[in-house]
C-alpha cells in the first residue's frame, strides 16, 4: 500500500560521522533546501561549513551546501524531524543535552544501531526516556555510508507506530537513489540493526581464518535465526527480520570489506588482538559492546543465541578463537526449526 504524506522541511541530523554526514547529503539529494547537521567536534563543523567536506569521517566526498553544520544544540530547535545518527553508546548521553533544545512533538528518527550496553534497553527505550514528548521513528537496513553518500541505489526500512509520521520522514528522505520501505515494527528494525553487527564480526574472522565460504553462509544464516529468536522474544515480528533491516543488513555487513565490524573480525582473524585491531580508528566499530549487551540481554529473556556468546567471549573474556571454532563446531546436532 503506498501512502503519500507532504515532507518535512525543516530537518536535522545528530551526529557527523561518517553515517550522519551521509544522511545530511541524502536530505539535500531529496530536495530539503535546509539541512542541520551537528557535529560534536568543532573542526568537523567548520570543515564542512568552509569547504563542504567532512575529510576525517567521509573523505573525498562533497556535501551539498544546504548542509550546514553547527555545534550548537539550540540549532535544532525549529527542526521537525532529527536524525538520531550518534554512535550508540552515546545516545542516551548526547540526546540528553540536548532533549531541551527540541521543539515538542519532533520526530525523532534513530539511525544509531545497537543497544545500550549497561542497561541493555533498545535505543527506543532509552529516547522514551530522555525525549518524551517526541515521537520515534527507526531508519535501518543495508546501508554503507560511502555509497549513500556516492548516490549509489540503496533501500531502507523506516519503521514508525504513527504512519502518518512515518510516511512524511519517507517523503522527506526518499529519492530515486534512496527507497525507504515503511513498517511499523520499530522493536524489529533495532533488533536486526543491532545483532548484525555481532555476526559480522563473527564472519569476519572466519573470513580471516580462511575457513571458507561455505562456513561464512553457515554462520549468517545461523545468525539470522539468533536474530530472530530475540527479536520474537521482544515483541518483533518474523517479516521484519527477514527485509531490509534484518536480512538485508546481515548480507551485506557480513560480506562487505567496507564493514568496520567484519574488518575488524578478519583482523582477529589474523591473529592481532582487539586492542591492535582498534588502534587508530576513530569510527565506533558497534558490534564490540554490543555483543555483551546483546547477550546480556538475550540471557534475560531466555534466548539461546550461541555465535553472539562465541564473540562476546573473544571480545570480552580472552577466549582463544581456535578452541571457540571448535565449540561451536562440536555442538549437539538438532533440528534446523
Amino acid at each position: 500500500m503506498t501512502i503519500r504524506a507532504a515532507p518535512f522541511e525543516r530537518v536535522a541530523v545528530l551526529g557527523a560521522g561518517a553515517w550522519g554526514t551521509a544522511l545530511a547529503i541524502s536530505l539535500a539529494r531529496a530536495g530539503r533546501s535546509s539541512v542541520t547537521l551537528w557535529a560534536h567536534e568543532p573542526e568537523v563543523a567548520s570543515a564542512i561549513n568552509t569547504t563542504h567536506a567532512n575529510p576525517i569521517f567521509l573523505p573525498g566526498v562533497e556535501i551539498s551546501p544546504a548542509v550546514r553544520a553547527t555545534t550548537e544544540f539550540e540549532d535544532l530547535a525549529d527542526a521537525e524531524a532529527i536524525l538520531i545518527a550518534a554512535p550508540a553508546q552515546h545516545v542516551r548521553a548526547t540526546t540528553l543535552r540536548c532533549a531541551a533544545a527540541m521543539r515538542p512533538g519532533a520526530l525523532l528518527v534513530l539511525c544509531a544501531k545497537g543497544i545500550e550496553l549497561n542497561t541493555g534497553r533498545l535505543m527506543s527505550e532509552i529516547l522514551a526516556e530522555t525525549c518524551p514528548r517526541s515521537r520515534l521513528a527507526v531508519l535501518s537496513g543495508p546501508t554503507f555510508a560511502a555509497e549513500v553518500a556516492a548516490g549509489k541505489p540503496t533501500a531502507i526500512t523506516c519503521a514508525c507506530a504513527d504512519a502518518s509520521a512515518g510516511a512524511a520522514f519517507a517523503a522527506t528522505i526518499g529519492s530515486t537513489v534512496f527507497r525507504p520501505y515503511l513498517s511499523d515494527d520499530v522493536t524489529g528494525a533495532q533488533v536486526g540493526g543491532a545483532v548484525k553487527n555481532v555476526i559480522a564480526i563473527a564472519c569476519g574472522i572466519v573470513t580471516g581464518r580462511q575457513l571458507g565460504d561455505n562456513a561464512r553462509a553457515a554462520l549468517m544464516t545461523r545468525g539470522l535465526s539468533e536474530m530472530m529468536r530475540l527479536g520474537a522474544a521482544l515483541g518483533g515480528r518474523r517479516e521484519t527480520l527477514m527485509g531490509l533491516s534484518g536480512l538485508g543488513d546481515l548480507a551485506l555487513t557480513c560480506n562487505g570489506r567496507q564493514s568496520r565490524n567484519m574488518s575488524l573480525g578478519v583482523a582477529l582473524g589474523q591473529g592481532k588482538s582487539l586492542a591492535d585491531a582498534l588502534s587508530g580508528k576513530r569510527a565506533v566499530v558497534e558490534g564490540v559492546d554490543t555483543a555483551a549487551a546483546v547477550l546480556s540481554l538475550a540471557k534475560r529473556r531466555g534466548v539461546d543465541m550461541p555465535i553472539v556468546a562465541a564473540i562476546d567471549g573473544i571480545l570480552h573474556h580472552g577466549a582463544d578463537i581456535t578452541r571457540t571454532i571448535a565449540a561451536l563446531l562440536e555442538r549437539p546436532f538438532k533440528s534446523e526449526e
